[in-house]
């Protein structure tokens, strides 16, 4: 996944600069402006690391201006499209099959599954379930949204 973000940095000739974001706001993971990346140097996962990153490239295609006051419904709806591009990026319905064939039983083990956060996982469902509704059908499998749980059906 990371690999994936590296390369798509790489192509679009951005720049990934690691620094103490902490002075501009305590809060602040990660920074996009003028094909720049500004990550927080101390995060302290690899799975937060790739959803930040995941996130400020979604908003290299798809916002335009400064959004960092989210209190105005449109720039709130800007981060929202970056989301959006990050959880397409990152996460796909069939990856919460892998997860159920491969035993997992908790969003514990689900974010260290996929290596993302728990959170960024929350927010994938949220955004799946106004996609696709309650449940979505790949082949055998049915993966309801909320609350997450899959089964396989044996027809």
């Amino acid at each position: 996944m990371i690999e994936n973000l590296y390369r798509i940095i790489d192509d679009h000739k951005i720049t990934l600069i690691e620094d103490d974001l902490s002075q501009l706001d305590p809060l602040l993971k990660g920074l996009y402006f003028d094909n720049i990346i500004l990550l927080h140097k101390n995060i302290d996962t690899s799975a937060e690391r790739t959803c930040v990153i995941a996130e400020e490239v979604g908003h290299y295609f798809t916002t335009v201006g400064d959004i960092l006051d989210k209190t105005e419904l449109h720039k709130a709806k800007e981060e929202e499209k970056a989301r959006r591009w990050a959880t397409n990026e990152l996460i796909d319905p069939t990856m919460f099959i892998d997860a159920f064939k491969a035993g997992v039983s908790n969003r514990w083990e689900l974010s260290h599954f996929l290596g993302l956060t728990e959170e960024f996982i929350e927010e994938a469902l949220v955004y799946f379930k106004k996609l696709y509704g309650e449940r979505i059908t790949i082949s055998e499998y049915t993966i309801h949204f909320d609350p997450l749980w899959i089964y396989k059906s044996f027809e």
